[in-house]
């Protein structure tokens, strides 16, 4: 995304014109940012896909460059995000980075921090006039040897996907009828349930596969094949039975790889929520 650049050298304002999504569309996950907020610090954002076509929130303002470090840097190709500057002197910045209500997570330039502490100032004042409320204690983190995994692995479809979080909390990714994410989960009690099994890291058609390490896996494979599509499309049971319903979200599935997504490789079977899966 290159600005537009006068004679003097300065940045000519230009009125901001984004792209939106009618409201009769079926679909919502056209290629064009979405604004929204961030639910920690109370600041806009521009929601963008990535070239994976997973979301990112980026601050709605340029950035100069040379202040951003290079691995912060991104800039927009034809409504992508892309995760490296193009050229220009100008570039858009994770709000993960500029957030608050959240760590560094980098080595950031004074005139980052100082664009950082003016966040947090409009954040406290935020809070103290009510409009935001205060950022509740992130709970505790399981121990390092905890038999319930952070990111669950399903077999589903003839395929292993990494979800995003454990098995309990992946959210369906319909619209509701509020133009909201619908706030019910995949795992219904009122539907049959997956079991957890140990399965062989490695996949039969991958060369580096090593069968004789067992992972935990949540199987689904003895499913319908219409209970195995609904949890491929993220969708709760009422919203899967529901034609034309868009969705607010992509899939946050991921296919698994037992090299890339080895830290999330679990030898147990978990023991909390498997005495209620196993009950299908």
């Amino acid at each position: 995304m290159c600005p537009h650049t006068a004679s003097t050298g300065r940045r000519t304002a230009y009125p901001r014109r984004p792209l939106r999504t009618p409201a009769a569309s079926l679909s919502h996950l056209l290629r064009a940012g979405q604004s929204g907020r961030c639910r920690q610090c109370g600041h806009r954002v521009d929601l963008y896909p990535r070239t994976d076509l997973r979301p990112i929130a980026l601050h709605p303002t340029e950035l100069a460059a040379a202040d951003v470090p290079p691995r912060c840097r991104w800039h927009l190709s034809s409504g992508i995000a892309h995760p490296h500057g193009d050229g220009s002197p100008w570039c858009r910045i994770p709000h993960a980075v500029l957030c608050p209500a959240r760590p560094a997570t980098a080595r950031l330039s004074p005139r980052i921090e100082a664009v950082r502490r003016h966040l947090a100032v409009r954040t406290r004042r935020l809070i103290d006039t009510g409009a935001l409320a205060p950022a509740s204690p992130a709970p505790c983190a399981p121990p390092a040897d905890s038999d319930r995994p952070g990111r669950a692995v399903a077999q589903l479809l003839l395929g292993r996907y990494l979800a995003e979080g454990p098995i309990d909390g992946i959210r369906c990714v319909a619209r509701t009828r509020q133009r909201r994410r619908c706030p019910h989960f995949l795992l219904d009690p009122c539907t049959p349930a997956g079991i957890w099994i140990l399965l062989p890291t490695g996949s039969q058609h991958s060369q580096l596969a090593q069968p004789e390490t067992l992972m935990a896996v949540y199987d689904l494979t003895h499913q319908p094949y219409a209970e195995q599509l609904r949890w491929r499309t993220q969708r709760c049971s009422a919203h899967a039975t529901t034609p034309g319903t868009a969705d607010c979200a992509p899939a946050e599935w991921q296919v698994f790889d037992p090299l890339r997504h080895a830290a999330h490789v679990h030898t147990r079977l978990p023991h909390a929520p498997s005495s209620r899966c196993r009950k299908a």
